[in-house]
């Protein structure tokens, strides 16, 4: 079942309840991702991709998209636009910008409160994300701690990329990240949103990060396994010829 849903192309206006009724069990409600919107009893497609299942109860459509619609839970980069003495403003990609209160981070106090600058990039959560409302952006878990959230350091590299390919990458089941870091010292926040962050040791190392991630959209997961082989054994000339091919 779960090969078929992978390769299962989804239009909009399409009702899948029944196709995807013996997935979830009934011990758990059906999540909806991107792409699903839930009208009455049926489950009905939004846009067109492809069906993505993650056990026990996560449903989405994969698509090719550069907008980011923000989802409540999903982890997004952002770069502050805005700043007050209260909240500041951040473009994640989408339609309108978020709000990130300045008391949303760890330890954050209303007399101490981070010093964020226009132009800082953030690690955020989504915490409200409605069509009615603005996004609302927070920097802690659901501990009250910061974790992996915050500034990301200025040293890093940021780049774009399809929204498919972030999804594609942090799949537990593609070896690329993994990979890397097996060979190259590196650091990366991915987001949601279609932003990555990269701090490698050196520019060289930087652009075989940035070049591995871009090319790896539009390969087989055989031919990123090749790709990952080359790299991990230090064959940088192969490594170039694979990802131009």
């Amino acid at each position: 079942m779960a090969n078929r849903l992978n390769c299962r192309v989804v239009l909009p206006g399409e009702s899948i309840s029944n196709f995807i009724s013996g997935l979830v069990s009934d011990n758990f409600k059906t999540v909806l991702g991107p792409g699903l919107q839930r009208h009455s009893d049926e489950i009905v497609v939004t846009k067109c991709g492809i069906l993505k299942y993650k056990k026990p109860n996560l449903v989405w459509v994969e698509s090719h998209e550069k907008r980011y619609v923000p989802v409540r839970g999903e982890y997004v980069i952002g770069i502050i636009t805005t700043k007050g003495s209260e909240v500041v403003r951040a473009d994640i990609g989408a339609g309108d910008s978020a709000v990130l209160s300045l008391l949303s981070f760890e330890g954050a106090t209303k007399r101490n409160k981070p010093n964020l600058q226009v132009g800082d990039l953030v690690y955020a959560r989504v915490l409200v994300a409605s069509k009615d409302m603005e996004p609302e952006l927070v920097c802690v878990n659901s501990h009250g701690k910061s974790g992996e959230l915050g500034v990301l350091p200025s040293s890093g590299f940021l780049f774009t990329v399809p929204l498919n390919l972030v999804r594609k990458i942090l799949c537990p089941s593609c070896p690329l990240l993994k990979t890397l870091g097996e060979r190259i010292p590196y650091e990366i926040t991915a987001g949601a949103n279609g932003r990555v962050w990269i701090n490698a040791n050196t520019i060289q190392n930087t652009l075989l990060v940035y070049n591995a991630i871009s090319f790896a959209e539009h390969m087989t997961p055989e031919e990123v396994n090749i790709m990952c082989s080359e790299i991990l054994h230090g064959n940088q000339e192969a490594t170039l010829v694979t990802m131009l091919k």
